[in-house]
């Protein structure tokens, strides 16, 4: 009992921490979005308007997003920190930087949302979070403290990221590392209140939807379930595909060795790549998978192939090529995409389950993280009525992609020392 009680005075005493470091990670998130969305105005529709040219115009998609890897380059090579580690070698939540790294990454990002690149903002934000969190943690309470600063500003920025903090939880509970003796909810106290109070933050200030405009589905059947499962393993083929290819792709760009020079050339690809697809495949990917399904009739079937393909190539470069950013966003967009596709192929599947399932599945083989899918899904078609299609879609995609690993670059073990 006496335990009991000493557990709960430590959860009340950290409580006030919690919500801080919630919302503290919810204002990061939308001061860089809304400075990103701001310059995005300025290049994308200002710039353009006031000089008289269409802004979607070959000539000005190529240059932006090569002046994008450009400037992303000079940062990268000559602010203090560099912007952190190669962002190929770490996956969504990493081990906590020097505060020296977090402006250099906040630039960086800043600026490739607002280019137009294809990454989203959720690495570098939880990275920046993560490292300002420990920094002040560890002042206050010492260095022992590091992993529950690291738990809370990971949660509290997941939270703010997705709008929940269903999404901090389900994320952290597959996170390697944990004391499996220990109560899941006993791990997940602390996390969980920064996560709230990041996800209440976030609703408070409008920040992202994740959620796209699908007819709602009128009621289970029995074939849905089938189409739903093998959407899900077709779009996670898609995925492993990408997988697959990122080491050939980061080992192409990193023997360019200076940042700025494979930085540029990354641009230069994605600028190209958005010239074959158009603006809908620029940037992270939210707004326009909500235009593409609003308005896909003006698409033809071959038209959504090669938006699939574009933006599954623009992922690829721009995640290889050193840009700071996440994979998270750019992959819906290819779900989603790819759903629209299926339903179009096959007109008998409803949207919403060929677009969830395809979530799903490339989201899936992607992070390899499968509540981090699920969830991702849900949030989408934000219909729970294809809850239970979509819980047992998962479940072939992940036969599919548990022997593998996600889009990460796993760094070599240093040599062991030869016995003398």
């Amino acid at each position: 009992m006496s335990d009991d009680g000493a557990w709960s005075r430590r959860m009340l005493a950290i409580t006030p921490a919690a919500i801080g470091v919630g919302v503290g990670c919810s204002f990061l998130l939308g001061a860089v979005l809304k400075l990103a969305n701001s310059l995005e105005h300025g290049v994308w529709v200002a710039l353009p308007e006031a000089a008289g040219f269409p802004p979607d115009s070959w000539w000005w998609i190529l240059g932006v997003l090569t002046a994008t890897g450009l400037a992303v380059g000079l940062v990268v090579a000559y602010l203090p920190g560099h912007a952190g580690p190669d962002p190929a070698t770490e996956g969504l939540v990493a081990p906590p930087h020097a505060v020296s790294v977090v402006p250099g990454l906040l630039i960086a990002v800043t600026l490739a949302l607002a280019g137009g690149v294809s990454l989203g903002p959720e690495n570098p934000i939880i990275a920046s979070s993560v490292a300002l969190a420990c920094a002040l943690g560890v002042a206050w309470r010492g260095p022992a403290t590091t992993p529950l600063w690291v738990g809370l500003a990971s949660a509290g920025t997941i939270g703010a990221m997705f709008g929940t903090p269903v999404a901090a939880a389900l994320v952290l509970s597959e996170m390697p590392g944990t004391d499996p003796r220990e109560p899941l909810w006993d791990r997940l106290f602390a996390p969980l209140v920064a996560a709230g109070a990041g996800a209440v933050t976030t609703q408070l200030l409008g920040q992202p939807v994740f959620a796209v405009a699908v007819p709602r589905y009128p009621g289970l059947r029995l074939i849905d379930v089938v189409s739903g499962s093998v959407i899900a393993v077709a779009a996670c083929a898609l995925g492993l595909g990408i997988v697959a290819l990122f080491p050939v792709a980061h080992a192409m760009f990193c023997r360019f060795r200076h940042p700025v020079i494979m930085l540029t050339c990354g641009g230069l690809v994605l600028g190209l790549l958005g010239v074959i697809g158009g603006r809908i495949t620029l940037f992270k990917g939210l707004h326009e998978m909500q235009e593409l399904t609003a308005d896909v009739a003006a698409y033809s079937t071959l038209g959504l192939v090669l938006i699939i393909a574009v933006k599954a190539g623009a992922l690829l470069v721009a995640a290889s090529s050193g840009f700071r950013g996440g994979r998270i966003f750019p992959t819906v967009f290819i779900g989603v995409a790819i759903g629209l596709l299926a339903s179009r192929i096959a007109p008998g599947v409803p949207t919403g389950v060929a677009i969830g399932s395809a979530v799903l599945g490339i989201v899936l083989a992607i992070t390899h993280q499968g509540w981090l899918s699920l969830l991702m899904a849900a949030a989408v078609v934000a219909d729970t009525t294809l809850l239970p299609i979509l819980a047992i879609a998962v479940l072939p995609a992940w036969l599919f992609v548990r022997s593998r690993h996600g889009m990460v670059i796993e760094e070599p073990a240093p040599p062991r020392p030869t016995p003398a």
